[in-house]
């Protein structure tokens, strides 16, 4: 069986593909109608996006044209960080569905606890935060919204929302690679029996230059991009690489080995190479 057929278990019951592809920074129109064609083609069938990657029309086409039943796809899209007030939530989320062609997402996450526009400030959402969150409640529990979570909140922000929530988040999805796991956000994410995904698990291209990985890699007869992605998934993570080359988008598949307990400490001790993009990506 194919890693793409494999799934993790939601706390709500539902079932998550192991592996997505990931959209960030495809190009509406040929660049990502074509890149997720080509996924779904080789067989993915968890296509991650958000109203901010500005190519919800062209996923929700190539998944229109696929001529895959919907039910068979789960489909993620996101709520752009600056919107926190209800009404405007409930009208976003309704352009999302319009956008993908869709009457339901299987999960529908708030992209970041902060405006885009205050990434790097200490302001803290608290409030505005709760109030999104009562809001993403109210579609989950509309059935349109199938799972509902959250991208990029640390400790606090979890803990915030956690005072209110009646639907705990069925994921938290955060910058996770090799040499950069947020330890302190990853153990409190999986104590909470929420899912972790892992955005830019490949460093965008990052790891490419690391010798170690590079060893690991000869060893098992695969690509670098096939350790970082196994990695991430024997620490029970669920990545969401992404390529526009098909080749790639079947490489990334390509994950039937398993890294030993002693390389994967190797792994675990290696310095991070993402060239300080955290918190400052919109994955």
């Amino acid at each position: 069986m194919s890693i793409l057929d494999e799934t993790f278990q939601l706390n709500n019951g539902n079932q998550i593909p192991k592996v997505a592809f990931g959209t960030w920074r495809l190009k509406d129109g040929d660049e990502a109608y074509q890149a997720v064609a080509a996924a779904l083609k080789i067989g993915y069938r968890h296509i991650d996006t958000a109203f901010h990657y500005f190519n919800e029309p062209s996923v929700g086409q190539a998944i229109k044209d696929s001529g895959i039943k919907r039910e068979d796809i789960f489909l993620t899209t996101k709520l752009p960080a600056e919107i926190k007030n209800h009404d405007d939530i409930l009208k976003n989320f309704q352009e999302s569905l319009d956008r993908l062609q869709t009457d339901y997402v299987d999960l529908y996450l708030i992209h970041a606890p902060w405006s885009w526009a205050d990434i790097n400030l200490d302001y803290r959402y608290d409030g505005a935060n709760r109030e999104a969150w009562q809001a993403m409640e109210e579609i989950y529990k509309s059935g349109r919204a199938k799972a509902i979570g959250v991208s990029n909140f640390d400790v606090h922000d979890l803990k915030n929302i956690q005072q209110i929530w009646s639907v705990k988040p069925a994921v938290n999805q955060i910058e996770f690679y090799v040499g950069w796991t947020q330890p302190k956000i990853a153990a409190f994410t999986k104590s909470l029996d929420i899912q972790l995904e892992a955005y830019s698990p490949l460093a965008t291209g990052g790891l490419a230059t690391q010798p170690d990985i590079q060893k690991i890699a000869e060893k098992y007869q695969v690509s670098v991009p096939q350790v970082a992605l196994k990695y991430v998934l024997q620490k029970n993570v669920l990545p969401l690489p992404r390529a526009t080359k098909a080749e790639h988008v079947k490489s990334n598949a390509e994950l039937d080995f398993e890294i030993s307990a002693a390389d994967m400490e190797v792994l675990d001790k290696l310095p991070d190479t993402g060239q300080a993009r955290h918190n400052v990506t919109m994955g």
